[in-house]
């Protein structure tokens, strides 16, 4: 019973690690994902890299301009695209399977943020109506706009009508007409001195905007908070001169009229943020914006109007292209490499290792089957894509799946040298070599998560599929490597020695009864005895 529970359940590890990877197989069949989702370097696209040139650059105002930029981008059609911050002052812009010109230009455009009279609303999914017949939405907006400028049809001058004009203005039957017609998502054309045609973040409501009465520039503050005296959130904005006398014309011009010609809009890419009726003539600067805010959707708007308002200026500073055919080649290319690198390793083994080598191609095969299954779910589950250095990454991982068998089996070869059999060979040499292994795995670790916190860019991806097929490794190397040897020792030919199993006694430099555990005569002990008595 003490030399079973000794000895272990090797094959039972070994099943128990099988079912785990033939699990994670199963997930990926179950959710119908075969295929890791891909870097922009490897199925094309743009990568644009864009600077702040502010002098001062704060992290709130990166991700706000962040989510500005991937809402214009969503806005293009362009799926998957990513927009993340890379250091203190720059944005990375990565639109997969896409070649286009005028993306660098939307991406890096100021935010235009304006304030309209409202000259019609409806529901998106109705048709036109004339005013009397409309119906008032909801005043607040939520700060996810999609990029959505004003129609072909209205008209109208390129920039922006004096106050008194553009509240002057009144609807022309093109404008009803374009109204009409008007779906939330059409192209359409912003111009400040012209009408517009836009929708709600939510696409619930579309309105017919008149030019812009206050530019977004002369907001100097926007913020939230409960106001005294009252129960619910508001947003409070903050006008500088030009935007105090424009505001006031404004809410003098809405004050007392006909809904829905009592609101104005405030827009930001061409969506509607927020609509306000004019409860009062503003004519300190202060405006206060009603309309049951919770504390998240009031905070949301007065990100919005304060960097709307005063957003960082962008300039490219790198933009890659990458076309589908050159990722498509990238790929093929990087996957040869992987495979010949494997294959090479394996033969290397087999001319080494003679039969032993098959550890080292079992072991390769399981730790790259679930190298690519771990790549495959997290892509689902985490947004992971695979891109060129991530390949990279991984080979160098699997890789050392076949350094630690070398270190075993080199152990097991020590021992065997110094006087052990091959029984206990296998155990001693895993004890020594598993510290080794450990402390390798270990480094590489370590040098993988340092790599991917100090890393920007692509090269996150090497360190990334680095450190996860590391923590591969070790689960091959102590769940299938160390108990498959357990086994095939166990075996005759194997435990035995025959010549061509790697364990054969000529290979390891030692006899064969020591290799068995059996002592020759001439080394055999002898006992003396005392000399019988007559």
């Amino acid at each position: 019973m003490a030399t079973s529970a000794k000895r272990g359940r090797p094959g039972v590890v070994l099943a128990v690690f099988l079912l785990v990877v033939a699990g994670l197989y199963t997930i990926m069949a179950a959710t119908q994902t075969w295929a890791p989702k891909l870097g922009l370097d490897l199925r094309g696209g743009q990568t644009i890299t864009l600077t702040a040139t502010n002098e001062t650059v704060t992290m709130e105002s990166l991700e706000l301009a962040r989510d500005i930029i991937q809402q214009r981008v969503d806005g293009l059609g362009v799926g998957e695209a990513s927009v993340v911050i890379q250091g203190d002052r720059n944005i990375v812009v990565s639109a997969p399977n896409v070649e286009r010109d005028d993306l660098v230009e939307l991406v890096g455009a100021t935010a235009q943020l304006a304030f309209r009279p409202v000259l019609l609303v409806d529901a998106a999914s109705g048709g036109g109506a004339a005013p009397e017949e409309t119906q008032e939405p909801g005043l607040p907006g939520l700060p996810t706009p999609a990029p959505s400028p004003a129609p072909e049809g209205t008209g109208g001058a390129s920039e922006r009508l004096p106050v008194d004009e553009a509240l002057a203005y009144q609807p022309t039957e093109d404008d009803y007409a374009a109204f009409a017609e008007y779906s939330c998502g059409d192209e359409v054309v912003d111009e400040p001195g012209a009408p517009l045609l836009a929708c709600d973040d939510t696409g619930q409501y579309k309105y017919l905007l008149g030019p812009v009465a206050v530019e977004g520039v002369d907001l100097e503050t926007a913020s939230f908070g409960i106001p005294q005296g009252e129960l619910q959130y508001a947003v409070t904005l903050s006008f500088d001169a030009q935007g105090t006398s424009d505001m006031a014309a404004l809410t003098g011009q809405l004050l007392g009229a006909p809904s829905p010609t009592n609101m104005f809009a405030i827009v930001l890419d061409g969506v509607v943020e927020s609509a306000a009726t004019a409860e009062a003539r503003i004519t300190n600067g202060e405006a206060i914006i009603r309309g049951g805010f919770t504390a998240e959707s009031a905070a949301g708007l007065a990100n919005v109007l304060k960097f709307g308002s005063l957003p960082l200026s962008f300039e490219p500073s790198q933009v890659e292209t990458v076309s589908a055919t050159l990722g498509g080649e990238q790929l093929r290319v990087g996957v040869i490499a992987g495979l010949v690198g494997i294959a090479v390793v394996m033969l290397y083994s087999f001319l080494y290792y003679r039969a032993m080598g098959i550890v080292v191609m079992l072991s390769l095969i399981i730790a790259a089957g679930t190298t690519y299954a771990s790549m495959v779910l997290l892509g689902e589950v985490v947004g992971f894509a695979l891109n060129l250095p991530g390949i990279a990454g991984a080979i160098v991982g699997i890789a050392m799946t076949a350094d630690s068998f070398v270190i075993y089996f080199e152990r097991i070869r020590d021992e065997i040298r110094e006087g052990r059999s091959l029984k206990s060979a296998l155990a001693a040499g895993w004890t020594k070599a598993r510290g080794t292994i450990l402390i390798s795995d270990a480094v590489q670790l370590l040098s993988a998560v340092v790599l991917f916190t100090l890393a920007v860019g692509a090269v996150k991806g090497f360190a990334f599929t680095l450190g996860l097929t590391t923590l591969i490794d070790l689960a091959v190397v102590f769940f299938f490597t160390k108990p498959f040897v357990e086994l095939l020792g166990r075996t005759k030919f194997f435990g035995e020695g025959h010549r061509l199993s790697g364990l054969d006694a000529r290979h390891m430099g030692v006899t064969r009864e020591s290799l068995l555990g059996r002592r020759t005569r001439r080394n055999r002990p002898t006992t003396a005895t005392a000399p019988q008595e007559a």
